[in-house]
């Protein structure tokens, strides 16, 4: 298992969060995906062999959220 952390800048307001959480889970190879409301931080557990960085991130994109630098 490995770990990541991002921040989303939607992922401040509860809907966007919802969609966020959903999106992620059901992705292959994740396994938990926590967002601390108070400044857009996502921790995501993963597996490496299953699904990468890259792919997780471009996932979110997809779904029109922005990933902060």
């Amino acid at each position: 298992m490995a770990d990541m952390t991002i921040y989303v800048k939607e992922a401040v307001n509860e809907q966007p969060i919802l969609t966020l959480e959903t999106v992620l889970v059901q992705m292959e190879g994740i396994e938990r995906a926590l967002v601390d409301i108070e400044d857009g931080e996502v921790k995501i557990e993963y597996n490496e062999n299953q699904v990468s960085q890259e792919k997780i991130k471009k996932r979110i994109q997809q779904h029109g959220m922005h990933i902060q630098d």
